[in-house]
């Protein structure tokens, strides 16, 4: 029993520091690509772990200002979700490893396993969260300004630091979230005996749509590369994608079959984003966009239809063979549908936008003046998540019939044995 206690431990931390450290390499490098290294006082290491915290699921707040002279206040909200990805996938995979030598568990086993990286995973977000704080100044570019500020005390600064609470909160609820899917998503899992007859029903569904969520991940991938090489400003395109891919793909997936999201950019930044969805947002009042809208300013947008009907059609094909026989269509219609509109619902939760600026001179100005600016984009959260549901009953339904042909060159999926 203590041995297998022990080693109950140590698969479980080989997990939690192998997912960090694979958040932290990505994270580092995507800062660094853009332009992050440059940072004073050593900042750089402190900023990556800010960035670990947020992809965490944690909170970063920020702050800044010039001394009596002026004041800045930011928020921001958004996760990082490439570095969320590549801890997930770590630590997901590292999780399962154990556990593919039989088909069914007790539930107070899988319980302890869970439990068990949950807790170190907590430790090494608070750790993480204590080293993600610092003040620095920044220069001004000018020595005659900087010598100004130094005397009269109101040289430009910056500084940020992890919510403990809110941390260690919503990264509990990540990496627990993130044990959840792993054994919904993988075959060879062990369940409990209660809950095996529900293993036709979910795992299948739940498979083919996270691997959708993949392949779109994978297509923004190559796509960035590209448009790395060959239209220049390869260290900022690549530090997006090392940043935040899922963030652009996953609501390409949801606009491809006819979401809608609602934000606005206003002020002199933004976040980085394709172009044309900079323009459609530009503006002091919310603007909706879905396809119909992108494709008003570049007919092209209307791609993002075909590879949406091509890959949920992939999606249902995927999810019909991996089922047992007996499952009819109408059935595999029910089980993708669901399936695709809770991981649409996860997705508009992950990947939704706030961030405001505001800048105060002796008092005067804010977000709302030309000293600040604001950034939001959020789904329109009934529309999309309703046409999820359709489009992936329509691609179960689809998919079901034609995996009838390819049923003899491909196994049906069945609970792992041994």
């Amino acid at each position: 029993m203590i041995r297998t206690s022990s080693r109950g431990w140590w698969d479980a931390l080989v997990a939690v520091v192998a997912g960090f450290v694979a958040m932290a390499a990505v994270a580092a490098v995507g800062l660094a690509l853009a332009g992050a290294g440059d940072l004073p006082e050593g900042a750089f290491p402190r900023v990556v772990a800010a960035v670990v915290v947020m992809a965490a699921g944690g909170a970063v707040e920020v702050s800044g200002g010039a001394g009596f002279l002026a004041e800045a206040d930011a928020s921001l909200s958004v996760l990082p979700l490439s570095v969320s990805l590549a801890g997930a996938l770590t630590t997901g995979a590292l999780f399962l490893r154990p556990l593919h030598n039989r088909a069914v568990a007790a539930p107070a086993e899988l319980l302890v396993r869970a439990a068990r990286p949950a807790l170190l995973w907590l430790l090494a977000l608070l750790g993480a969260a204590l080293l993600a704080r610092r003040e620095f100044g920044l220069s001004t570019g000018d020595p005659t300004l900087g010598e100004i500020g130094e005397l009269l005390d109101a040289a430009p600064t910056v500084g940020f630091r992890a919510d403990l609470p809110a941390t260690l909160f919503f990264g509990l609820l990540w990496i627990l979230g993130l044990l959840l899917i792993a054994l919904l998503v993988s075959r060879r899992a062990p369940l409990p005996a209660g809950l095996v007859r529900f293993h036709a029903a979910v795992r299948p569904a739940a498979f083919a749509t996270t691997l959708l969520l993949l392949a779109y991940v994978v297509l923004g991938l190559v796509v960035g590369v590209v448009v790395a090489v060959t239209q220049g400003h390869g260290d900022r395109t690549l530090a997006v994608v090392l940043l935040g891919l899922p963030n652009l793909v996953w609501p390409a997936l949801t606009l491809g079959f006819g979401g809608a999201w609602r934000g606005r950019v206003e002020g002199p930044f933004g976040l980085p984003m394709p172009r044309l969805l900079d323009e459609a947002l530009r503006g002091s009042e919310p603007s909706t966009v879905d396809v119909a809208s992108l494709a008003e300013r570049d007919v092209r947008a209307w791609w993002l239809v075909a590879v949406a009907v091509v890959l949920l059609l992939g999606t249902g094909v995927l999810a019909a063979l991996r089922s047992p026989e007996h499952v009819r269509p109408g059935r595999h219609a029910l089980h993708l549908g669901a399936a695709l509109a809770l991981g649409t619902l996860t997705v508009c939760l992950l990947a939704r936008v706030q961030a405001q600026f505001g800048l105060s001179l002796l008092g005067i100005g804010g977000a709302d003046t030309g000293l600040g600016g604001t950034v939001e984009f959020t789904p329109l959260l009934l529309r999309t998540v309703g046409l999820a549901l359709l489009w992936g009953a329509v691609a179960g339904f689809l998919g079901a019939l034609l995996a009838g042909p390819l049923r003899r060159r491909v196994p049906a999926d069945a609970p792992a044995r041994s």
